[in-house]
């Protein structure tokens, strides 16, 4: 068995070390979150919440499924949130897949024209107000105008011909061979042989409109239409107003870390069955020409 001298053992530790503070570093928000969201009000307006909850009460969490006020506004905005999520990652994906295909294709006119077009939208960026009102002239005020309007980024369909680029040409001239048209290779082919980098974009424009919220509170004007983002971004601000006016049995702070503790449950769940095909479709998809 080979012996460390000093030298080794001391960096082990030290990597040791710092690995499990970087570790708790990014666990206690997370943790703190939960425990602000389950304790009284008392505790919380004294501050008494740091590593633990305090008197647990849940009445926070609660109230989002016993106050009709508090529960029908958070309730409404995850059921947009899951609407942009569904929608918008359906039809991301669709555009990305295609154009991703596309481009692929050495046979492709104006291949390289096209597809300097898209990189360059990754370099330049028309600024914030040409963009709004750019927004505004392609009616994106509504749902579905959110949809549309933020349909694909050029990074992941570059991800996505990269990729598809990497696939074996043998095996699309025998399929060619024996009769299949483009939409036979796409269907039969290059999508089940390209699942990693798939799942991959699929996240990537999941968690995008999962978290989406600046542009849709500024180009949706309609309250019942605002994603959980939004919603949550109203109530955080409520906890910290002072002069809110209402007496409640909980905290305002606790109300708004029970909101985001029920945000983030859906890809807590969804992402560890997603996680593995991370770094596999990221670095296959990201080294070809």
């Amino acid at each position: 068995m080979k012996r460390l001298d000093t030298s080794e053992i001391i960096f082990k530790i030290l990597a040791y070390v710092l690995v499990t503070l970087f570790a708790i570093a990014t666990l206690y928000p997370f943790l703190y979150t939960i425990f602000a969201a389950i304790s009284s009000k008392a505790a919380m307006d004294s501050g008494s919440v740091v590593f633990w909850p305090v008197d647990p009460d849940f009445l926070a969490v609660k109230a989002f499924f016993e106050d009709p006020t508090q529960g029908v506004r958070l309730w409404r905005s995850y059921t947009n949130t899951l609407f942009y999520t569904f929608y918008g990652t359906l039809f991301s994906m669709g555009v990305s897949i295609f154009a991703g295909y596309a481009l692929s294709k050495s046979n492709l006119l104006f291949k390289r024209q096209i597809a300097f077009f898209i990189i360059f939208t990754m370099w330049f960026s028309a600024g914030l107000m040409p963009t709004y009102y750019n927004y505004q002239s392609l009616l994106v005020s509504n749902r579905w105008g959110i949809i549309y309007g933020f349909g694909v980024q050029a990074f992941n369909i570059i991800l996505l011909r990269n990729y598809f680029q990497g696939i074996s040409k043998e095996i699309e001239e025998a399929a060619i061979v024996d009769g299949a048209n483009e939409l036979q290779l796409l269907t039969s082919i290059y999508i089940p042989m390209s699942k990693s980098a798939i799942a991959t974009v699929t996240l990537f424009y999941a968690l995008s409109r999962w978290n989406g919220y600046f542009w849709n509170r500024i180009l949706v004007s309609n309250v019942n239409e605002h994603p959980l983002q939004v919603i949550l971004r109203s109530i955080v601000q409520e906890a910290g107003d002072s002069e809110t006016g209402f007496d409640y049995p909980y905290s305002l702070r606790s109300l708004a870390y029970a909101a985001i503790v029920l945000s983030v449950i859906p890809i807590i769940i969804i992402y560890p069955y997603l996680q593995k095909y991370f770094a596999r479709g990221v670095n296959v998809g990201g080294v070809k020409e």
